[in-house]
């Protein structure tokens, strides 16, 4: 049988090690604990004791195997010299595998641990496969780290744990954890599908590297060329996230369809989302433009798959192939709500603005009426949180009050007044009636600086509503009146989104 080595390390570990492989340069050689009876770790066993000591395991025995290097399937070996042959899967007491390297891909499938399983600073140089796993009384799983797949589908955790690991990815679809759970996670990206839990769990990234017992900090040399992109969740497909807690972790590309109770969701920290697509762009000869809101990758995906896509949606997310507005716009609706809870309102103000932006492509749920209100209403204000397209809509809207007041309202003169009465023809008294000519319509040269004077006078009043006093053509005044309705309502919508935006 082969004789690997541990990674050399200046520091003995606090167990009688041993030692294979000792040089000048690595004076403490192999870490691996003495197997009982022996003086080298289970790697560097001769192969007679080798197979001797596993014909001595049965199933749940203790083991204890710290820092010893397994390759080349001396994990199988272990595993098959435990194997429960009832049910045809490893059982094991207390397990100890700390400072552990699997130089292979390490396989632990329907294995049940009933008591301790330690896997501190330990390290896995492949994968390492847990699916079905059992953990009767594990308390803590890690420090360790993973270069490939950390995989716990399907495991089930009996009672408390924390898990701290730092992976490329960890997957815990249909994991099932009956207790409260801790996931501090580095680098990885999470599928956390379908997982089952009914008390409080935590999936929070750990900003630095984690620290072992002994003070010192967890080695990531496995993880070396990896994209820092920090913890990403993938999935929380048919999930009930009435317990869940997530806290600085990239939610940009995260399924939410199909999630349960998503309103009560609690996200702490730096939480991120996706953005949209910044900028004018143009579609079919046509404008086209987005301000800065979070949004989900759902939603994204949908948008590149429209056959009028802005060139740039070119998102990509597997499992949201066929999600659409009307699956989207209840789950914008409850990470809304789940913002407000959490007092995070400009948070909320986006994911209002999503769940407006698909009922109004929603046209399976969403009646024509009132997709045509939608509209209307994004295009005035953006669903009362954009005051900048309002108050240009305002200035447009007073910029045409004037011109046509100027070319069609503000009469030629002012009219002046007139006095006509009667005189008796056998004298008395003589009685006046005071009025003013009927406006005239205005002739020659309608835009001077006179008449803009009173027509933007005019203006300013119709937009708080306010007469001005101003003596009017008869298109002026019907134009004064279109002017005090629309322009108060487009000042009101200004103030509601600057008051929407302030507030959130």
């Amino acid at each position: 049988m082969s004789h690997p080595s541990s990674e050399p390390s200046p520091t003995p570990p606090n167990w009688p090690h041993c030692g294979y492989g000792a040089t000048a340069d690595d004076p403490v050689g192999c870490r691996g604990i003495h197997v009982p009876g022996h003086t080298a770790c289970l790697a560097h066993l001769a192969e007679a004791d080798h197979d001797a000591y596993l014909a001595t395991l049965s199933p749940g025995a203790d083991i204890d195997h710290r820092g010893t290097p397994f390759a080349e399937g001396l994990l199988n070996q272990l595993l098959t010299a435990l194997r429960n042959p009832a049910t045809g899967n490893p059982r094991f007491g207390v397990a100890r595998f700390d400072s552990v390297t699997f130089q292979d891909t390490a396989w632990f499938n329907s294995a049940t641990f009933q008591d301790t399983a330690g896997f501190d600073s330990a390290t896995f140089q492949g994968d390492a496969w847990f699916v079905r796993a059992v953990f009767e009384r594990l308390t803590s799983l890690g420090p360790l780290v993973c270069a490939g797949r950390m995989v716990l589908s399907e495991a089930v955790f009996g009672g408390p744990v924390t898990l701290l690991l730092a992976a490329r990815r960890l997957e815990c679809r249909r994991t099932r954890w009956s207790s409260t759970a801790e996931l501090r996670l580095r680098h990885a990206t999470v599928d956390f599908s379908q997982a089952v839990f009914e008390y409080p769990l935590t999936i929070a990234a750990e900003p630095k590297p984690f620290l072992l017992p002994n003070g010192q900090t967890m080695e990531e040399h496995a993880l070396a060329g990896a994209p820092s992109i920090g913890v990403r969740l993938a999935s929380l497909r048919g999930v009930d996230a009435a317990h869940l807690v997530i806290a600085d972790v990239d939610l940009s590309q995260c399924l939410f369809t199909g999630t349960v109770h998503l309103d009560q969701v609690q996200l702490e920290g730096a939480c991120s989302f996706g953005t949209v697509l910044l900028g004018t762009h143009w579609v079919r000869w046509r404008p086209v433009r987005f301000t800065l809101r979070r949004t989900l990758a759902e939603e994204r995906c949908w948008r590149a798959r429209r056959p009028a896509a802005v060139p740039g949606w070119n998102v990509e997310v597997s499992g949201a192939e066929h999600v659409g507005p009307a699956q989207l716009a209840p789950v914008y609706r409850a990470l809304r709500k789940a913002f407000e809870d959490g007092k995070n309102e400009p948070g909320a103000a986006d994911f209002y603005y999503g769940e407006m932006e698909m009922r109004r492509h929603d046209r399976i749920n969403t009646p024509r009426a009132e997709r045509g209100l939608l509209h209307a209403y994004w295009m005035l204000s953006g669903y009362g949180l954009r005051a900048s397209r309002t108050l240009g809509w305002l200035a447009a809207a007073m910029l045409l009050t004037i011109v046509l007041l100027m070319g069609f309202g503000i009469p030629q003169d002012d009219p002046k007044q007139e006095a006509t009465g009667t005189v008796p023809p056998g004298g008395g008294k003589v009685t006046f009636e005071i009025d003013k000519k009927d406006p005239q319509n205005p002739t020659g040269d309608r835009f001077t600086g006179e008449r803009f004077e009173k027509a933007l006078n005019v203006t300013l009043n119709s937009v708080v509503f306010r007469s001005s006093g101003q003596d009017l053509t008869t298109a002026g005044a019907y134009i004064e009146m279109a002017s005090r309705v629309t322009e108060p309502v487009l000042l009101g919508l200004a103030v509601l989104a600057i008051r929407n935006r302030v507030k959130r």
